[in-house]
């Protein structure tokens, strides 16, 4: 997309959230941001622009090296003979631009009498990123609304860096909790209205009083979301692989401001009433609530562990000496590899957590949790 349709796209999105906060008053800081990051056409995601790689707004680890993907097959071969080596299903929320789906059934097609049993199935609501998905993704790969649409299903549902986008509620701590909400005067303004009963027993279920002054968010989709896949799962696993931490983690001192931040031409920033429908706006995801949810809607935790930890314990390194791998001749070439290769295991590696839960008999301990586990 040119940067002068762009702008218009911005204005328009802008323009719209301030004549539904003239019609209707001060909305909260959820739906401004599932406005920016979601609004028909001009929001972030849903929109034609670019957001991933050079050209956009960030990297992520597949847009970094297929081996990502090879490694992601490596463990869900494990989950398939676990689970007893019948017909699976994987299902794949908000896949970007399909590299982890293409990547991951690339490697898998080496084995045969999984990929001959296998269905994959994106479940993705962005019809821009969709149409992108479809330009290269066809074979074993069909496109759903929603999980529900799916049916229930014996596999494993897979999201990579979904769940930091959803639409959070931001609070605050004062006497009471209070939620923010977004106004327009001159320019976007925040105010604090007393927190719905739901956002407070948020933190009761999670055995977490903020200290006065503690601002912080609360990701009620994904509550939401992990009882839809608990209902649609037969048996099988959840691998998710996102930024956060568990409570013990995220409510730190050093992180009274939260953890809300916005990404715009790989560029870091904390102010989301800028660039409006340009830039991604993300908040860290709070394992605890998913494992806690969870359990409450029959899914138990397997293991927590760093994205860098899950992909040596299941060989990235041996992978990387198999034959036809080290194909690159020039020594750019090696370098880059190399820098994407140092990035999946300790640079965003360290930052990106793993967290899988599991429905059914399922005994077997996976490979990608044999390295380092820590308490969710």
């Amino acid at each position: 997309m040119c940067r002068y349709t762009s702008k218009i796209s911005n204005m328009q999105l802008s323009g719209i959230i301030k004549e539904r906060i003239s019609e209707n008053g001060p909305i909260s800081f959820h739906d401004f941001m599932e406005m920016a990051l979601y609004y028909p056409q001009l929001g972030y995601y849903t929109s034609e622009r670019n957001k991933i790689g050079e050209k956009g707004d960030y990297y992520t680890s597949t847009s970094l090296s297929a081996v990502f993907g090879a490694m992601i097959g490596r463990q869900l071969e494990e989950m398939w003979n676990s689970t007893g080596r019948e017909a699976f299903t994987i299902v794949e929320y908000g896949a970007g631009t399909g590299a982890l789906c293409h990547d991951l059934l690339d490697y898998l097609k080496n084995n045969r009498p999984f990929y001959n049993r296998l269905r994959y199935c994106i479940v993705e609501k962005s019809p821009a990123m969709r149409g992108k998905e479809k330009e290269h993704l066809s074979e074993k790969v069909s496109w759903h609304d929603s999980i529900t649409d799916i049916g229930n299903f014996t596999g494993c549902v897979l999201s990579n860096e979904l769940l930091d986008n959803f639409a959070v509620h931001e609070v605050v701590m004062e006497d009471e909790l209070m939620e923010v909400f977004v106004g327009y005067q001159n320019g976007f303004f925040e105010s604090l209205r007393p927190a719905p009963e739901e956002l407070k027993d948020y933190f009761r279920q999670l055995n977490v009083t903020l200290p006065k002054g503690f601002r912080t968010e609360v990701n009620l989709q994904a509550i939401d979301w992990i009882r839809e896949i608990a209902q649609a799962l037969k048996k099988g696993f959840v691998l998710t692989i996102d930024y956060g931490y568990p409570s013990s983690e995220l409510y730190r001192e050093y992180r009274r401001s939260g953890t809300l931040m916005c990404y715009h031409a790989h560029q870091a920033n904390a102010d989301p009433y800028h660039y409006i429908g340009e830039q991604d706006i993300t908040a860290h995801v709070n394992f605890s609530a998913l494992e806690h949810w969870g359990l409450k809607n029959g899914l138990e935790c397997c293991g927590f562990t760093e994205q860098g930890y899950f992909l040596r314990a299941l060989g990235l390194m041996d992978y990387l000496r198999t034959p036809g791998q080290n194909v690159e001749t020039n020594t750019s070439g090696l370098h880059q590899k190399a820098m994407a290769i140092h990035s999946l295991l300790n640079g965003i590696g360290t930052k990106l957590k793993v967290f899988i839960q599991r429905k059914g008999p399922i005994t077997k301990e996976l490979t990608g949790l044999a390295l380092a586990r820590m308490p969710v």
